[in-house]
């Protein structure tokens, strides 16, 4: 196959975003690879307190679910979807090290034009703005190289910390959702959000870059 055939295909995949600076380090968005699997597993277990109370049930228990064997067919299915345009799979870098993971789903073309977006993001760098930079570069990924038009996420409305860095990336709240998903042993209300490329002013990362919060390397 050929480049301009997969690229017409699969816009965004598997072409990588970044960087961008903030206090924590510098951050680049890169697709999964099978060899992030001990990472990955090192840190979704020893963070589970801090990970499992916002994500939602998948009926298999947290240690199974994130041992270093489970990731090699975690990592082939989030590439099988991004090869059939669905799914743009991205680990979240910090100076060169795995710190958390991107994911944008569902992506639609034709009139819609649409994907929702999530992340996570390790404990360890909490406040450093990495989240913020992580969600700004994909959501100009999304309205660049995925030629969307819109991007939503939900967040449960207790999620202050998270709610706080779709916020500063120009998200806007438009209705609650009842009952929505299953999270920590209940089926928990979540808030839609979502922005459009009209909303956007020249790209996420530009706006960080103009109030202080990012810096361009």
């Amino acid at each position: 196959m050929s480049f301009w055939r997969s690229s017409a295909q699969h816009p965004g995949w598997p072409r990588p975003a970044g960087p961008l600076g903030v206090r924590a380090g510098v951050v680049r968005l890169r697709p999964v690879r099978l060899r992030d699997g001990a990472q990955w597993s090192r840190i979704r277990l020893a963070e589970r307190a801090h990970l499992e109370p916002w994500e939602p049930a998948t009926g298999v228990d947290w240690e199974t679910r994130h041992a270093i064997t489970s990731w090699p067919a975690v990592c082939s299915g989030l590439r099988a979807e991004a090869r059939k345009g669905r799914m743009v799979p991205y680990v979240i870098e910090v100076d060169g090290e795995f710190a958390g993971q991107l994911t944008i789903g569902n992506i639609t073309h034709g009139a819609l034009r649409s994907a929702w977006i999530g992340y996570w993001v390790s404990k360890a760098l909490n406040g450093g703005g990495v989240a913020t930079a992580a969600l700004a570069l994909g959501v100009d990924h999304c309205f660049g190289p995925v030629a969307l038009h819109r991007v939503e996420a939900t967040v449960r409305p207790e999620n202050a910390a998270s709610r706080a860095v779709l916020g500063k990336v120009g998200f806007r709240e438009e209705g609650l959702l009842r009952r929505y998903l299953e999270v920590d042993g209940a089926w928990r209300d979540h808030l839609l959000v979502a922005v459009t490329v009209e909303e956007i002013e020249g790209s996420a990362a530009a706006t960080l870059v103009r109030q202080g919060r990012a810096y361009w390397t």
